[in-house]
């Protein structure tokens, strides 16, 4: 079991992992009650790439919870669907939780299934009937949470969400209202959240009296999207010039405590995927031509792995190119990697300190990619340890190869495991 001791406000106890128990301080002024609650090792498991990964290849005795995902938001607000997710799957992906004393929890929304969250909690007879939708579909499945991936609430996420100037205030009604169902008040509810607090958000606090923890997804900082190449899911940029502060895990912890979430209610989101571009060989070195540059400018991007596609068509109906993304298996497939995790002959490696996160560049086909290995995974653990967080998300289960990523940050977070 790992756990720690909370000092000031309770946290509701996880599902307990094999480990040892550490006592982490609490430095707010109102710190006058202890607490212990149990760290947090958990990730998503996507129901589409079930057929490479399944679930017989989850090492189900390293996590506490498994978030299946997703259901998507519809127009109606009495229903949310798992089209595009292998329905099926679910009931065994959760008795397979069940037998491993695993929580299993459904992810609900994600970046292709955020459109109706708006309208769903927009008015009190919408949340009222919402809270059915989300309890009924949890007593049919059997499940122990839910995790709302609502991408973003204000603001614009994929390109045809519904988005209201109340958005944060009618989801924390909607979470008040389901936390008082018979129902509610016993699930594990969490939120998939941005680097940033919500938009408009006062009362960080209240958030956190209906959330057992956030999750904050510190990745996809860096893109296709981005100005130049830069790092994926950095630990910290306080380091890196103001230009290139996008945003880490550093500030995004910063920025949800001072919002009133406290640090014990954070679980640290990462990443077992890099992202690629085409980089002309002139560019991605500095001036010696030996070491790469951390923020070369690109040409595109390229195809990622075998879970890529040249052409993509998103929910709203756009047609984009391939993602780029490359998942840590994939790395290895592809060449960029030996099965160890370790860059392979003929490709350059750089580790960049301050985000503490690696690339690896092949000369021969100008694709560069930032990802997360070990070392940085291990970095990351240890920075949840330090930091008195609840533990880690994982996107994806599916992504990692042997377990290498995941039992780098367990070891950094201080996980013991028994196996």
């Amino acid at each position: 079991m790992l756990s720690f001791l909370s000092l000031g406000l309770l946290a509701v106890p996880a599902v307990h992992a094999s480990g040892s128990t550490f006592f982490a301080r609490d430095d707010s002024a109102n710190a006058t009650n202890a607490t212990i609650v149990d760290m947090v090792s958990s990730s998503w498991y996507a129901g589409w790439h079930a057929d490479n990964f399944t679930l017989q290849n989850v090492s189900w005795d390293k996590y506490t919870h498994l978030i299946y995902s997703f259901a998507a938001t519809t127009p109606l607000v009495s229903n949310i669907t798992l089209n595009g997710s292998d329905a099926d799957l679910l009931p065994q992906f959760v008795s397979m939780a069940k037998q491993n004393n695993v929580s299993a929890m459904v992810s609900v929304g994600g970046w292709a299934g955020s459109q109706y969250f708006s309208t769903n909690v927009a008015s009190e007879e919408n949340r009222t009937a919402f809270v059915k939708t989300i309890t009924d579909f949890v007593q049919i499945y059997e499940l122990d949470g839910i995790d709302f991936d609502w991408e973003y609430p204000g603001n614009q996420g994929i390109g045809c969400n519904v988005v209201s100037a109340n958005d944060t205030n009618n989801f924390l009604s909607f979470l008040q209202a389901l936390r008082a169902d018979p129902v509610g008040s016993n699930l594990t509810l969490t939120a998939s959240a941005p680097l940033k607090p919500y938009e408009g958000i006062t009362n960080g606090s209240a958030f956190a009296d209906v959330f057992d923890w956030i999750n904050v997804m510190a990745y996809d900082v860096w893109g296709s999207w981005s100005p130049s190449v830069g790092p994926n899911a950095p630990l910290n940029d306080t380091c890196a010039l103001l230009a290139d502060q996008q945003g880490s895990a550093v500030s995004a912890v910063a920025a949800w405590t001072e919002a009133g979430v406290p640090a014990h209610q954070i679980a640290l989101g990462v990443a077992s995927y890099g992202r690629s571009f085409l980089v002309e060989s002139a560019l991605a070195y500095l001036e010696d031509n030996t070491v790469l540059a951390a923020f070369p400018p690109f040409n595109s991007t390229p195809l990622g792995d075998a879970w890529d596609n040249a052409t993509n068509t998103d929910v709203c109906g756009n047609i984009s190119g391939p993602s780029g993304v490359f998942d840590f298996w994939g790395m290895i497939d592809e060449g960029f990697l030996f099965a160890n995790g370790t860059p392979a002959a003929a490709i350059d490696y750089r580790y960049d300190e301050c985000s503490q996160t690696p690339y690896v560049y092949n000369k021969s086909t100008g694709v560069m990619i930032s990802y997360d290995n070990a070392e940085s995974f291990i970095a990351k653990g240890s920075y949840i340890a330090n930091n008195n967080l609840r533990g880690f998300a994982m996107w994806e289960a599916g992504g990692d190869y042997d377990d290498i990523l995941l039992d780098a940050i367990r070891q950094g977070a201080g996980f013991e495991d028994d196996c």
